[in-house]
């Protein structure tokens, strides 16, 4: 492949025209067409190995893009970060980001040169996505050398580069912290929303000061890289990378500048409903039905844009058609607090109805989108019209933009405001609007016009001043410092009272009412129907966690309220019911700091609403399916008596990372593809003989356990060994790792299962009983023998006699203990001692307070990030190994 000259300022026209061609081609652009200009700049400016701070484009001119410009460069082997982070703000539709990075991925896997460019030989680029239909399949983690695109919200990427990793396990965290605290970019999406978080970025990235990375053994590992995306014009400071003259005169970026969007505003009536008007005005739009156009109406609350919806419909009879008629109309809802697993589908349902940019769908009915802020960012809207109420400047701006994008209509909006307005920042939006162009009562809100007014801001103070009091402020947020980070990569300890909830850092100081997370499984391990343990629970959501597809989240109060009244419209069936007939007693399992509890119905009747929102406050719900209460929009009905589609029962529509089953058989699974992970009794006889049991299966390659990746099939210890160390040899290959390095490295995961030798650890794992120590067996795995034994840190003494170690100098045996210490996540900085029995308790604790001190030690030395960073290089290295003795199908079927 052509390797320009990346690192040299003055990047031939030859070899630019080149990757010019390239990207277009990556875009999908068709022939005699090229990209915008600014792509071809920006594209220039990575391939030089620089960065701006911050891109400053009007929506609709395909800041996404900037996924392709960083693949291209990375291809053309530009210094820039191996991993792309794109994050975007809102929780609805991520998977439109994510579809973006998979038609990318396609286009790789056609393009031999291009993968050769990555390095990826028989690899696919990974594409992962931290919420949505594409939930984390953890490709991205699977090696810290391999190009690769995470999609995700605030929420789920900060939580993980903070150590905290919401829904993730403690266990798990500092690995994902490692690939995301270095050689990653991180695109943060309108990112003047969330200010807390892109400040937090620019501590960790942009000026690290005392958290940086350092240098041992001639390493410093890549840093990570911030580039803030935004269409508002705001920046916090750094290089703005904005459209120059040459964007300005391309003939599509003029016409997308200047799209007709002409606003109006109507004063609603003193105490007129807003959801009505708003479908009033709606179908106005469409002429009473008598045009067949695409309107969104976006709304504040949810209430009045479900409202809204349900007035139209109404209006227009839809409410009404027979099966097999066609509607007047078409609606679908967008908004936020509604299951994942409906919200993913409604993407699909978009597109078919034409609000997609760039969708060309039949036109036969009028079809109309009611939204809140949900749809305001994160999704490419595009619709022919609009309606909706004043909400500050920022949001108003996001709104305009979900309008004749492309500029090939004429687009209207109608905008409602309040006879008695007495907010003083919406009074400020409308008079800002009025600044604009107009003619007559028609405001010109074009992308043009606003970009204008933001330029005039620049030099003009009172209208600077007026934007920002028009606008959302900023909330308090605290600064980010060493010991609170600290505090958090602390993660094997349970409890520690210096580690505070990440929320501000992530979002600043607000006054959210607390959330809670609601799910609905049709399986809950309840034997003959009574009270499991906690370990038992504990046990079955390890093995069965709550996938992001299957959770619904919302304010706690409109959950305790939606609760109760689902809990006694149950109760009230039951008691109606016949007596024989088998009743509900547990309403689902509470999930709060770590800790599960099984609530019955009646404790839940009996509670005060307010001790319950207590209950419910910043916690999960695993409900019972036959709960229900959920529409078919994925939102809470109290009033819906049938159980919903559920990943463990039917109707489940996206991909699943388990499945659950009942069954008689105490055999394991033999369908191809799947591999057993837990079982437990189900149904059993008055004598204790178990009659049915109910099992989690897992898919093939898929680890979220140790017992996983332990019993994945039959492989002596040597073999494992040296398996892990070639996978670690060449990880450290393609990073241009020293030699010396990858002897260390290599030396780690040479002895990093050496615990396993124990016979404790042969014995619980059904290891075959032939002389041999085995490091991966069919199981099945009896976890109680055990009795907590960790076999990595029964690995230190091994290593410690080890010729090779012993050669080696204080500093580089610190590292390869730690690195043993630490590849399942605990010694960070502490680890169990329970179990091992090579050596007198005194000395036990002795090496288990070694193990603390020298995390310490590390820590200190090489930064919180960068002692992630080399975990996470073993760690990818041993779970290669085990994959690929899984999918060369060396265990069999077995357990």
């Amino acid at each position: 492949m052509t390797n320009p000259e990346t690192a040299h300022p003055n990047f031939d026209d030859r070899a630019m025209d080149y990757a010019a061609e390239l990207l277009a081609k990556a875009l999908g652009l068709g022939e005699g067409e090229s990209p915008f200009p600014w792509q071809v700049r920006l594209l220039r400016r990575l391939l030089r190995g620089e960065l701006p701070r911050a891109l400053d484009i009007p929506t609709g001119l395909g800041k996404t893009s900037t996924m392709a410009i960083w693949l291209v460069a990375r291809a053309l082997r530009a210094a820039v970060p191996t991993r792309l982070v794109y994050i975007v703000d809102r929780k609805v539709v991520v998977d439109q980001a994510t579809r973006v990075a998979e038609d990318l991925r396609e286009w790789v896997e056609a393009n031999p040169v291009v993968k050769e460019g990555l390095g990826l030989d028989d690899r696919r680029l990974a594409v992962s996505t931290l919420r949505g239909q594409f939930v984390d399949n953890r490709e991205w983690m699977d090696d810290p050398s391999q190009p690769a695109i995470v999609v995700g919200t605030v929420d789920m990427i900060g939580s993980r580069l903070l150590f905290e990793g919401y829904r993730a396990s403690r266990r798990i965290r500092p690995y994902m912290a490692g690939l995301l605290g270095h050689d990653a970019l991180f695109v943060l999406d309108e990112a003047h929303l969330v200010p807390p978080f892109e400040r937090l970025l620019e501590r960790v990235m942009v000026e690290p000061g005392d958290l940086a990375s350092r240098e041992a053994f001639g390493v410093t590992p890549p840093p990570s890289r911030l580039l803030s995306l935004s269409a508002t014009g705001r920046s916090r400071g750094g290089e703005l990378f904005e459209l120059d003259d040459d964007d300005l005169a391309h003939p599509i970026v003029r016409k997308r500048l200047g799209a007709e969007k002409r606003l109006i505003f109507v004063d609603l009536a003193p105490k007129a409903s807003l959801a009505e008007a708003a479908a009033a005005a709606a179908w106005a739009l469409s002429e009473e039905g008598t045009q067949p156009i695409r309107c969104v109406v976006f709304l504040t609350r949810r209430d009045d844009a479900e409202a809204a919806k349900a007035h139209l419909e109404k209006l227009t009879g839809a409410n009404k058609v027979k099966k097999g008629q066609a509607p007047p109309i078409e609606t679908e809802l967008l908004v936020g607090a509604r299951r994942v697993h409906e919200r993913a589908l409604s993407a699909k349902r978009l597109e078919e109805l034409g609000f997609v940019a760039g969708s060309n769908v039949p036109r036969e009915r009028p079809h109309f989108l009611f939204a809140t802020s949900a749809g305001e960012v994160g999704v490419d809207l595009d619709a022919d019209h609009m309606v909706g109420d004043l909400v500050p400047w920022e949001r108003m701006v996001q709104r305009l933009g979900r309008v004749n994008r492309r500029g090939e209509g004429r687009a209207r909006v109608t905008i409602l405001r309040a006879a008695d307005l007495d907010d003083e920042r919406l009074k400020g939006v409308e008079v800002l609007l009025r600044r604009l162009p107009s003619e007559g009562d028609a405001i010109d809100v074009s992308p043009g016009a606003l970009r204008e007014l933001a330029r005039k801001a620049k030099s003009d103070g009172d209208l600077a001043r007026g934007i920002r009091h028009a606008s959302t402020p900023d909330l308090l947020y605290p600064p980010l410092e060493k010991p609170t980070i600290e505090a958090w990569s602390f993660t094997s300890l349970e409890e520690h009272p210096g580690r505070p909830a990440i929320a501000p850092w992530l979002r600043g100081w607000d006054e959210d009412r607390p959330q809670t997370a609601l799910a609905w499984r049709a399986l809950l391990p309840l034997e003959n129907g009574q009270k499991p343990s906690e370990a038992v629970l504990q046990r079955f959501f390890r093995a069965a966690p709550i996938h992001t597809g299957e959770q619904l989240e919302t304010e706690t109060w409109r959950a305790a309220e939606w609760l109760k009244k689902r809990v006694k419209k149950v109760l009230t069936a039951q008691a109606k019911a016949d007596a024989n007939a088998r009743k509900l007693e547990y309403a689902g399992v509470l999930r709060k700091r770590g800790g599960l509890e099984l609530l019955t119905l009646e404790w839940i009747d009996a509670r005060q609403k307010k001790h319950l929102e207590a209950d419910l406050a910043d916690a999960d719900l695993i409900l019972d399916a036959r709960i229900a209460g959920l529409s078919g929009d994925g939102l809470l009905d109290a009033g819906v008596d049938v159980a919903p589609p559920c990943m463990d029962g039917e109707g489940w529509q996206l991909d699943a990372a388990f499945r659950v089953r009942i069954t008689s058989s105490e055999e394991p699974t033999s369908e191809a593809g799947w591999r057993e992970r837990e079982r437990f009794p189900f149904e059993q006889t008055g004598d204790g003989e178990v009659v049915t049991w109910l099992v989690v299966d897992r898919p093939v390659g898929e680890y979220i356990t140790e017992e996983d990746r332990s019993a994945s099939g039959s492989q002596s210890l040597p073999e494992h060994a040296e398996w892990t160390a070639a996978r670690m040899r060449e990880i450290a290959r393609r990073l241009s790792l020293p030699p010396r390095v990858t002897q260390l490295l290599a030396l780690a995961a040479r002895l990093h299962d050496e615990g396993k030798r124990a016979e404790r650890w042969q014995r619980a794992f059904n290891a075959p009983q032939n002389g041999e120590a085995y490091a991966k067996t069919r199981g099945p795995v009896n976890v109680a023998l055990l009795e907590g034994y960790r076999h990595e840190f029964g690995s230190l003494a091994y290593a410690a006699r080890d010729p090779e170690f012993a050669a080696l100098s204080a500093p580089e045996q610190d590292l390869v203990l730690h690195l043993i210490a630490s590849h399942h996540g605990f010694a960070r900085p502490t680890i169990s001692t329970s179990g091992c029995d090579d050596a007198p308790p005194s000395v036990l604790e002795a090496r288990a307070r070694e193990v603390a001190l020298r995390f310490a030690r590390l820590q200190a030395s090489l930064g919180v990030w960068g002692l992630a960073w080399w975990e996470a290089l073993l760690r990818a290295a041993d779970q290669q190994a085990s994959r690929e003795l899984e999918l060369r199908g060396a265990g069999g079927n077995g357990r």
